[in-house]
């Protein structure tokens, strides 16, 4: 059969949409409670009981969805109020934005298998995050905190004249519409994840699924090149719901990324029974491969497994366990600007434990 690109592509960005949709809601949702956490636990009278519980407390707070819990989890390192060991255990058991893939709709699985993966991963990130906590701690590790954030920050302030109006404009306008957009959505993104629909608007619904998914790849790329220093600093709920958007945006990019390779590798490259019979008998590269991509800083190598995941028959879930793993989620970000080597064994440990983990849940039979 003769390949449509133009329908195709279509087809992936409408999904892509439908996802975003209830992502938006969830993320928006989360970074709201995030800003209430961190209001709570970023005083300095604040404590957060013996070092003992410090593991069981980061894995709790990286299974929370969303990426929230890892920055939460880095300011509370950065003031002395967690553990290296609570630290790693909240990085160790975060699924980062990945966790609003699984838990949203698609066409490519059913929400109850989604639900159930979700579930697995997250069990096993929070059991993992807590063992290895406590090792981490109990190596009585110590580190030699430095604060480089100064220079970033006058980086930044240094860049704020270059903030013209029509950058400011395209700023808000990326905003606003995807804000709208999430609002208008979230009655049938909500249907959408039981499995229902709302018939009579389907066709508009359909428009917007692709207009969403077309607005934050444009907002996504026009921040990840054009504004990326001029970053809003300033503790508010709207500085919160700025930075949500443009996790949302983020999250619908990469999710369509992952939708578009998968589905053209499985449909025009392999095929799909072809594709199916070179899982089966590749599980342990499978498994690793996901890992890698799972280690990217981010939350984007954890979408795109758990969107391949979605979209490939009979994936490993122990691949998905893997990637889960190894994802820091965005707190890697401010906790390797504020110390580097803390950052970088975090990241290095996280690999060790994802492809060990990975290995014994297939060893088990999560595969």
């Amino acid at each position: 059969m003769e390949f449509k690109f133009g329908e195709f592509f279509l087809n992936n960005l409408e999904a892509a949409g439908a996802i975003g949709g209830y992502v938006s809601i969830s993320i928006i949702g989360f970074a709201i409670f995030s800003y209430i956490a961190k209001k709570k636990f970023n005083k300095p009278t604040s404590k957060f009981g013996p070092r003992r519980f410090h593991p069981i407390v980061g894995s709790l707070l990286g299974s929370i969805p969303g990426c929230g819990a890892t920055i939460v989890a880095s300011s509370l390192y950065k003031n002395g109020k967690i553990s290296f060991g609570g630290l790693f255990a909240t990085f160790i058991s975060t699924l980062g934005e990945g966790s609003f893939v699984l838990l949203g709709a698609s066409d490519e699985a059913k929400v109850e298998a989604n639900l159930e993966a979700y579930l697995i991963i997250t069990v096993f990130g929070f059991i993992t995050g807590i063992v290895f906590g406590y090792l981490v701690d109990y190596a009585n590790f110590r580190h030699d905190y430095t604060h480089e954030q100064r220079e970033l920050i006058v980086e930044q302030s240094s860049t704020k004249g270059q903030y013209y109006f029509i950058e400011k404009f395209i700023d808000e306008l990326g905003f606003y519409l995807i804000m709208t957009i999430s609002i208008f959505l979230a009655p049938s993104s909500l249907m959408a994840l039981w499995g229902g629909e709302i018939e009579y608007i389907s066709d508009i619904i359909y428009f917007i699924y692709v207009s969403l998914s077309i607005i934050c790849i444009i907002y996504y790329l026009y921040k990840l090149f054009y504004k990326q220093l001029n970053i809003s600093c300033d503790d508010s709920i709207k500085s919160t719901t700025y930075q949500a958007v443009k996790d949302v945006a983020m999250v619908v990019t990469f999710v369509f990324l992952g939708l578009f390779i998968a589905n053209y590798i499985i449909d025009e490259l392999v095929g799909e029974d072809k594709f199916k019979s070179w899982m089966n008998s590749s599980t342990y590269v499978v498994v690793l491969i996901s890992a890698l991509i799972g280690l990217m800083p981010g939350c984007g190598g954890m979408i795109v497994v758990a969107v391949t995941y979605m979209s490939i028959p009979d994936f490993p879930i122990a691949a998905l366990i893997a990637a889960a793993i190894a994802t820091s989620g965005d707190g890697i970000f401010p906790l390797l600007a504020e110390n580097k080597k803390d950052g970088l064994i975090i990241t290095g440990l996280g690999l060790v434990v994802a492809i060990f983990v990975g290995y014994l849940s297939l060893f088990l039979g999560f595969n």
